[in-house]
């Protein structure tokens, strides 16, 4: 994959924020109208298309309503609901100056602010940068990764990190999980509803509610897949920009793929969110539920195989 200017991927990134801000609403209203439409039926049983379209028209307020109270709250806390799932802490100066120095270099020789800088106490090897905007990153490394990298392969990771900053796409990738959320949430209360509702029961519930669950259950797990799917699509190409900016801050593609190589290795590290363990630099399906599909895995993957990007590094 050949490299892309740091201006380019931020015009590219923003376009595709703002793209995905009116893509999945409408796909959220899609799956609103879906449900109306089926569970919508006449006096004698048949469908009623135009009592779905206006049940549909009326709905349309209260879900927008709802999904800007959940957007709003998700996405300017996403910082606390981070070091909550992870367990980081700020790294003092003074407790690794290696570690500063190297950010330091790095953010001076491409002119961006200095991030803050934090550690989860974990002996795995990953790190991962989280932030809205420049000046409020965080780059947040492992004592593993720390402690087992040389300098020029840690060098490598952080300015991994630091082009994720960069090219915007933290921004871009908390977009998507807040709205694939708000699918899982759908998708969630809904099986435990079916599950621990009535339905299968000592008391049966009406046929009619149980039919509505049922197709509300149905359409938000299709439209979570389809959102994932998108999700992930662009969270692997966003994986490739950061290795290529990476490669061309540092000058040592090398290193980084040094680095990856260890990484791989031991790259595991246990959070209490796996939207959180999407942002590490290494992530595969068996970290996370999407392990369960099997040979689909890759479809579901948020990250490119490590050894394809090893590769690519090898070649740069």
């Amino acid at each position: 994959m050949a490299f892309v200017g740091i201006h380019t991927q931020i015009r590219r990134n923003n376009i595709k924020s703002i793209l995905l801000l009116i893509a999945f609403p409408l796909l959220i209203l899609a799956a609103v109208f879906a449900v109306v439409y089926f569970t919508s039926y006449d006096q004698y049983g048949n469908p009623n298309p135009e009592f779905a379209i206006q049940a549909f028209i009326q709905a349309i307020p209260f879900v927008t309503v709802v999904v800007l109270v959940w957007f709003l709250i998700a996405y300017f806390a996403h910082g606390k609901m981070i070091s909550l799932a992870t367990g980081s802490k700020p790294l003092e100066r003074k407790e690794n100056m290696r570690v500063y120095n190297l950010v330091e270099n790095l953010c001076m020789s491409v002119g961006m602010p200095m991030p803050k800088v934090n550690i989860i106490e974990s002996d795995a090897l990953n790190a991962f940068a989280s932030g809205l905007k420049p000046k409020d990153a965080t780059v947040t490394l492992t004592r593993g990764i720390i402690e087992k990298l040389e300098d020029d392969e840690l060098e490598g990771v952080i300015a991994h990190e630091l082009m994720h900053i960069r090219n915007r796409d933290i921004r871009l990738l908390v977009v998507t999980v807040v709205f694939v959320g708000i699918f899982a949430f759908v998708v969630q209360i809904a099986f435990r509803s079916f599950l621990y509702g009535n339905i299968g029961g000592s008391r049966r519930r009406d046929k009619g509610g149980g039919q509505l669950m049922i197709v509300i259950l149905v359409v938000a797990f299709l439209a979570y897949l389809i959102s994932m799917v998108f999700k992930f699509a662009l969270s692997r190409k966003r994986e490739y920009m950061a290795d290529s900016g990476a490669a061309e801050m540092t000058r040592k593609p090398w290193a980084l793929a040094s680095a990856l190589k260890k990484i791989s290795v031991n790259h595991h590290v246990k959070v209490k969110s796996e939207e959180v363990q999407q942002m590490f630099i290494e992530n595969t399906p068996k970290d996370t539920s999407a392990g369960l599909f099997g040979g689909l895995g890759r479809l579901f993957s948020t990250h490119p195989p490590i050894e394809k990007r090893i590769k690519f590094l090898e070649q740069f």
